[in-house]
């Protein structure tokens, strides 16, 4: 299939370099990043691959990005919001391209990009379909409707959930959580409404299954993919550590139980 010349541009020795700094940077400000092992990685098929994300933080393009690194190797593409863009530079460099968000421009924008890296089989799309920051428990959950147009002027491909939320457990710093819902398969005659609302209910279904792992806080139903910072730091870890020391026991900066 011939590729749009609309394709976000994307420097390849960039992005990973930003990669290389996103994962030191968010292990410093995180206790763990982790994957709910009952919505772990999918393996994806060949085609156009849409992941569809619930927008909590400021930290989602960074957190999406090493979850979505998990399952695949392809280059990455998202829209952004345009004054963030502005504010942000850097992300034009990655795959990121400008929307107005709310006008009919920035609808036809975010179609003709979006369209280009579906149909690169080498690119994967991801789109934050709310919109805004939303906290991730407000229900019901509800898309941009241009993410139903894009599935149904691609016809063809896997449309992915992935929930995120970041609560704070046992350590100073907070978790990263994830969940990766099961895997849609588009297919062509099928309305841009309905594609929303098929988006919509999968996209509630990986949130509330995330939300119940978070707060059972049972670190076992999750993968760990990257073991952050923990401890109280301070004076008071340097006395946590001389006593270990008196006692001859293993210095744990863990306040919980696991790490």
């Amino acid at each position: 299939m011939e590729i749009d010349s609309t394709l976000p541009y994307r420097s390849r020795w960039l992005f990973r370099w930003f990669s290389w700094y996103a994962w030191r940077y968010v292990r410093r400000h995180f206790h763990a990043v982790r994957i709910c092992r009952d919505g772990s990685p999918p393996v994806i098929p060949d085609g156009p691959l849409l992941i569809v994300v619930n927008h909590p933080s400021w930290w989602d393009p960074l957190i999406v990005l090493m979850m979505v690194q998990r399952i695949t190797a392809r280059a990455l593409f998202a829209p952004m919001d345009a004054d963030a863009l502005m504010r942000y530079r850097l992300f034009a460099r990655l795959g990121m391209f400008s929307i107005q968000r709310g006008t009919l421009a920035g609808t036809r924008q975010f179609l003709r990009c979006g369209k280009a890296a579906l149909e690169s089989p080498q690119s994967a799309l991801i789109v934050s379909a709310q919109g805004h920051f939303i906290d991730p428990r407000v229900r019901p959950t509800r898309l941009m409707p241009g993410v139903g147009h894009l599935a149904a002027r691609i016809g063809r491909g896997t449309i992915l959930p992935l929930a995120i939320e970041y609560p704070f457990w046992s350590e100073r710093f907070p978790e990263a959580l994830g969940h990766f819902g099961s895997p849609i398969n588009l297919s062509p005659g099928v309305r841009a409404d309905e594609w929303t609302t098929r988006i919509e209910k999968a996209l509630t279904l990986a949130q509330d299954q995330l939300a119940a792992h978070a707060k059972d806080r049972n670190t076992s139903a999750f993968e760990m993919i990257i073991a952050g910072s923990a401890g109280v730091g301070g004076i008071y870890d340097r006395w946590r550590r001389i006593r270990s020391a008196m006692t001859n026991r293993k210095f744990r900066y863990e306040h919980g139980d696991e790490s």
